[in-house]
């Protein structure tokens, strides 16, 4: 099955000790879900995906199959940070009733042959088909669109996701008829211009609907209409870029109610004063205004 559309890169709920929490998980899952998107990319980066045990990711992973609807997928990150954890870890999507699997490279000063090696053995691992990740700054060993074409053409892989600016490259690739995702939430219009399948995002947690919308316009052509909502997300996200994204979702998704906890030390939390001023800042925005309107004050 392909699939495209909005996908969330979800947060990952865990408690004081790092550890996984399933109540928040299916509070989040219900959120954007009811908000339209078409499915859930879980134990990414933004998950803290490599910072968490192998059984939480793999409660995680059944957490979200199970909360998951018969409409939409999910796709499950795999990466670990040695290879026999991450066949494991795929094998065990497959097993849980996951869609597709997915990692980021191996991070480290890795050659392209050990990188093609390592995305190999997750394609081998299970008949689940898996999107690989194009992410420069992660992977520099990954330079030319002919080496992620030959990452594309390992039997399984059905596309990647493309966090990138070279959007003319995103376009060589969808040529070929790969599956591809755009990775920068602020440049999604852009990438679905040159023909990406959907999104991948770590600010969807905060305002799927927001993302839903934007795709429903360019699917349907209205441009106009997209270049607004694009807008609007983005005078949001100049706003909470200002600090750690990763805290930040955390804590706006507790102030909506759903308590995800802190990030996994070393990732710092916001300070008071920033927390304060990211609400004040956030809440001048037409769409922080709107998710903040019913925020849980502390």
């Amino acid at each position: 099955m392909a699939i495209q559309g909005i996908i969330p890169a979800l947060v990952t709920p865990v408690n004081d000790a790092g550890e996984f929490q399933q109540k928040p998980f299916e509070q989040l899952l219900e959120r954007v879900y009811s908000a339209g998107v078409n499915g859930v990319y879980v134990c990414g980066q933004t998950g803290e995906g490599f910072q968490l045990s192998l059984n939480d990711r793999r409660a995680a992973t059944e957490v979200a199959v199970k909360n998951t609807p018969k409409h939409a997928q999910v796709i499950v990150h795999v990466g670990a940070p040695t290879t026999s954890d991450t066949v494991a870890l795929a094998r065990h999507a497959a097993s849980s009733g996951a869609h597709m699997v997915s990692s980021l490279p191996p991070v480290g000063n890795y050659s392209f042959e050990e990188i093609r090696s390592y995305y190999e053995a997750i394609a081998q691992a299970s008949d689940l088909p898996l999107l690989v990740y194009y992410f420069p700054s992660i992977a520099p060993a990954i330079r030319t669109t002919d080496q992620i074409l030959e990452l594309c053409a390992i039997p399984n892989v059905i596309g990647l996701k493309f966090t990138d600016s070279d959007l003319f490259r995103m376009w060589s690739i969808r040529q070929t008829g790969a599956l591809v995702f755009n990775g920068s939430d602020e440049m999604l219009i852009a990438g679905l211009v040159m023909g990406a399948n959907g999104g991948i995002g770590s600010t969807y947690n905060l305002i799927p609907r927001s993302y839903v919308e934007l795709y429903e316009h360019t699917s349907n052509g209205r441009w106009e209409e997209a270049r607004k909502t694009q807008q609007q997300i983005n005078e949001f996200l100049r706003v909470i870029l200002k600090y750690p994204v990763h805290p930040v979702i955390k804590q706006i998704l507790s102030w909506t109610g759903i308590d995800c906890g802190s990030c996994i030390l070393p990732r710092r939390e916001l300070t008071p004063a920033e927390q304060a001023e990211l609400m004040k800042r956030a809440s001048e925005t037409e769409l922080g205004q709107t998710l903040l309107a019913t925020s849980v004050r502390s």
